[in-house]
């Protein structure tokens, strides 16, 4: 149903454009609009973006050639992106993400998965396998929102 692929260079702005829009209109319901101001600037530096993307080379889902989705699992496990578009939430794009990503990390030995998980992705998270180890406060641009370290070991 979504194909999944690693990001192409060039795909920057419209995996940015997602990740605003979905902190800014679906985490909402978790978190305050200056929480979610402070999360997902409008002013951002794009360059950094560009290298913060090219660093953490997520993949991305696709639906009728339109990014529906992306997230990434680097080398020691760490989920650091995991984004679903606003309107596609809760049609399978974040399951089909989260089997890649366990695919790809088994493929190269990882045997401890973890992100630090929002309010909103929690349950998502604990659907697909993931343990709370602790809830914690994070501050983001002097602003403080709560999320959650959440693991999960393979064999």
């Amino acid at each position: 149903m979504y194909q999944i692929r690693p990001y192409q260079p060039g795909e920057e702005p419209q995996l940015r454009e997602l990740f605003y829009n979905t902190i800014r209109n679906v985490n909402l319901g978790d978190y305050s609009a200056e929480q979610c101001a402070a999360w997902a600037p409008t002013r951002f530096d794009i360059n950094a973006w560009t290298r913060r993307m090219a660093q953490s080379e997520p993949f991305v889902a696709v639906h009728n050639e339109q990014i529906v989705g992306f997230a990434d699992v680097q080398a020691d496990g760490y989920i650091d992106y995991f984004f679903c578009h606003q309107d596609y939430q809760g049609k399978g794009v974040g399951k089909a993400l989260m089997q890649h990503l366990l695919k790809m990390g088994r493929r190269y030995g990882v045997k401890r998965f973890y992100a630090n998980v929002s309010i909103t992705a929690k349950p998502f998270f604990l659907r697909s396998g993931f343990n709370i180890v602790t809830e914690q406060q994070v501050e983001i641009h002097g602003v403080t929102l709560t999320n959650f370290v959440m693991e999960k070991r393979v064999s």
